[in-house]
């Protein structure tokens, strides 16, 4: 069967609901990374306190809770990059099983189509989990990165080494976290695309709901009314 003769296969709308799935992915990244300066995302004000927490780490002593703090952050990474190894390991098992697929469909009630056709959905979940493992291990290793140059920092402050040195940890600190982001909204994205299984509106209806969800997070949560209060109110009196 031939590329064309896949396609064939899809209607119209299913190329429209994909396309928007796709576009609201990478909108909400470039909007979530480069927010207007009047509304800036949960993401942005955690960059400043990361950088924050490398100028306090300088003076810190003894410096174990910043190291705690670092082996959380990649335990984290790796967690989410075992789990989506093991979640492109069901998938290629279950797109090498066309009978398999069939049976999901029938269980759904779903409209019977060739096999192809479940397979290029299930294909389209995992880009997606594919996209999300390599930023986990690349946010990983930065971090391992992070905790190097961390190590590398004096400790005495005034050595004219040792902020600079705390600078360049907070950046790659942040660069890990872009990416720990990135490889999250992919996993989100991801489990929305799974209702393609069901038809195209199903797939608008999930890339809406991501949305909402994610820009919430992002820019209408209890956390970000917190990280924008000022450092001298109290929590309790919001």
């Amino acid at each position: 069967m031939t590329l064309g003769d896949v396609l064939s296969l899809f209607t119209l709308f299913d190329a429209v609901a994909v396309g928007f799935l796709i576009a609201s992915w990478i909108g909400i990244g470039l909007v979530i990374e480069n927010p207007p300066s009047t509304r800036p995302s949960v993401s942005i004000l955690m960059k400043a306190y990361r950088r924050d927490w490398m100028h306090a780490f300088v003076t810190r002593q003894p410096r174990i809770f910043d190291a705690q703090i670092l082996g959380n952050l990649r335990q984290g990474t790796a967690f989410f990059a075992s789990a989506c190894m093991i979640a492109m390991g069901g998938g290629l098992a279950l797109v090498g099983n066309t009978d398999r697929l069939l049976g999901v469909a029938e269980d759904l009630a779903i409209e019977r189509a060739p096999a192809v056709v479940w397979e290029v959905k299930i294909l389209l979940i995992l880009l997606f989990i594919a996209n999300a493992f390599l930023k986990f291990v690349w946010a990983h290793r930065l971090f391992g990165y992070c905790s190097v140059v961390m190590a590398a920092v004096p400790n005495d402050e005034t050595d004219p080494t040792a902020y600079p040195r705390a600078a360049k940890a907070a950046e790659i600190n942040i660069t890990a976290a872009t990416g720990y982001n990135r490889g999250l909204r992919s996993v989100y994205f991801g489990l929305g695309s799974a209702l393609w299984l069901i038809g195209a509106p199903a797939l608008i209806l999930a890339t809406l709901i991501t949305l909402g969800v994610i820009w919430r997070r992002e820019f209408a949560s209890r956390s970000r009314s917190v990280l924008l209060m000022p450092d001298t109110e109290s929590v309790t009196q919001k």
